[in-house]
């Protein structure tokens, strides 16, 4: 989804092109002598020459500032999108079922060696919430344009509109060095079933022993009718039902097709300096 936003407002954006100092195009009018198609004509070369399909055809001083809402309402949904993943992540290494990739030389804590935190994820969702706060600034800016404009949207945009690229950027960045090396440990899954899950939990935490759900369960007369079906019940695929089938359809339908013009910038290897 985020993706195909991007695609969308990248296609859709258009060129202020050679409107002149408040837009009316009539220092280019004057230039060609009051000719009206050599002004459009110009315009249209610039616009292209610039990289744009297109051009506003009614501007004032500058192109409207919802412009830049548009723009950043699309990455600041990318950094919820980012927020997200990493959270599961991170949750799902608390409780010890993946694992970022972990340099040999990195520190898990200062003060607990034996810690592997989540540190990447930790940082992409640092900086996928300030991500999300700077759609605020654009908001503002537009809606006190005035009658024309203010120059008070000038400082303001020079910052917030490169920050939010640059810390994009750096999410993705990160995001794709801990998707290259995520670490799966899949017979780590817990199963909770009210009070015998939690009484193996506290042999785990307490008592420092294995996981023995699956042992109480079997010893339990209360489940003994599904005891002979355990080993199916169990096996893991019987719980996925289709998701591999629908993410192979995703990817090949959705995702591959949209990454497909990216594919000369895409073969980089994404690395930190810790």
């Amino acid at each position: 989804m985020d993706l195909q936003n991007l695609k969308r407002v990248r296609d859709d954006l258009r060129f202020r092109g050679v409107k002149g100092t408040t837009g009316t195009q009539a220092s280019f009018l004057q230039l060609f002598e009051g000719d009206h198609q050599k002004v459009e004509q110009l315009d249209k070369m610039v616009t292209e020459k610039a990289g744009f399909k297109r051009a506003f055809i009614i501007t004032g001083q500058t192109y409207t500032r919802k412009v830049d809402i548009e723009v950043l309402s699309v990455l600041a949904g990318l950094g919820a999108s980012v927020h997200k993943i990493c959270t599961d992540i991170r949750l799902l290494a608390n409780l010890k079922e993946v694992e970022e990739p972990f340099e040999k030389q990195q520190i898990g804590s200062s003060a607990m060696p034996y810690k592997r935190n989540p540190m990447r994820s930790e940082r992409c969702c640092s900086l996928a919430r300030h991500l999300m706060t700077l759609v605020v600034d654009p908001l503002q800016t537009a809606s006190v344009q005035w009658l024309e404009r203010t120059l008070d949207d000038s400082a303001n945009r020079r910052i917030c509109l490169a920050e939010a690229f640059l810390t994009a950027d750096t999410i993705l960045n990160t995001l794709q060095n801990i998707s290259e090396g995520l670490v799966v440990y899949p017979k780590d899954c817990h199963e909770k079933i009210r009070v015998l899950s939690q009484q193996a939990a506290a042999v785990v935490k307490q008592e420092g022993g294995d996981n023995d759900l699956i042992e109480r369960i079997q010893a339990d007369a209360y489940f003994s009718p599904i005891h002979s079906q355990l080993d199916r019940l169990l096996d893991p695929s019987s719980f996925t039902g289709r998701a591999y089938q629908q993410v192979q359809r995703f990817l090949e339908e959705e995702v591959y097709p949209l990454l497909k013009p990216y594919e000369s910038v895409m073969k980089v290897k994404a690395e930190l300096c810790l």
